[in-house]
């Protein structure tokens, strides 16, 4: 018997201003000139798909050195704003969970399955990431329309292709499955999921 279709919604994260030229945490890995495009594909798709899109923005207290909501920065990108959505979730902290009524909407919506692009992989993404596994939902991380900046600090320094690369490779393990925006269309289409890894085969072929 095969599988009902999965439930989705698209769950696009924080694509403001703040990340892209001018702003105070631009994106590094993938550029958001690839980035960018994918993460239009895939509202494009799933609005001619009727999968719901839900357009996540940060506002910071005021004060705060990023994400002001009278700002410029705070604002959601042009290309993101223009376009349709079904649901709009202003939040505070990183999961798009906290402080917010997106797990009402959710189970409204009867929504099983959530696929994330935005920004910023490890922040925003991550924390929703892993809250919805513990909340029961099945994830899909979109790869290439997300990403990362490098950081460094006291406990080391990393670039933002590593901090995209290991956050990737740590979600397909067990929080979500990781593929491209193309693939994810394809999925999308045909009423297919996308299937994660799970911790002991990628240990193990890690391993040899």
């Amino acid at each position: 018997m095969s599988q009902p279709a999965p439930r989705r919604a698209l769950v696009v994260i924080d694509v403001q201003n703040e990340y892209f030229e001018g702003g105070g945490l631009p994106i590094e890995y993938p550029p958001v000139a690839q980035s960018l495009p994918k993460i239009t594909q895939a509202m494009d798709a799933a609005h001619a798909a009727g999968t719901p899109v839900v357009v996540v923005r940060h506002h910071a207290p005021k004060g705060a050195p990023v994400f002001q909501a009278d700002a410029h920065n705070g604002q959601l990108h042009p290309e993101v704003a223009k376009r349709p959505h079904d649901h709009l979730v202003t939040k505070a902290l990183p999961s798009v969970f906290a402080g917010t009524d997106f797990a009402e909407w959710i189970a409204q919506n009867r929504i099983d399955t959530l696929s994330v692009a935005g920004y910023m992989t490890h922040n925003c993404d991550a924390s929703t990431v892993y809250e919805a596994l513990h909340r029961g939902l099945n994830v899909e991380f979109l790869s290439d329309a997300t990403g990362a900046l490098p950081y460094e600090n006291a406990a080391g320094r990393a670039s933002a292709e590593e901090i995209h690369r290991v956050f990737s490779v740590v979600f397909h393990s067990n929080f979500a499955a990781v593929a491209t925006t193309d693939a994810w269309v394809a999925a999308l289409q045909a009423g297919q999921a996308l299937e994660k890894d799970n911790v002991v085969m990628s240990n193990r072929r890690a391993r040899g």
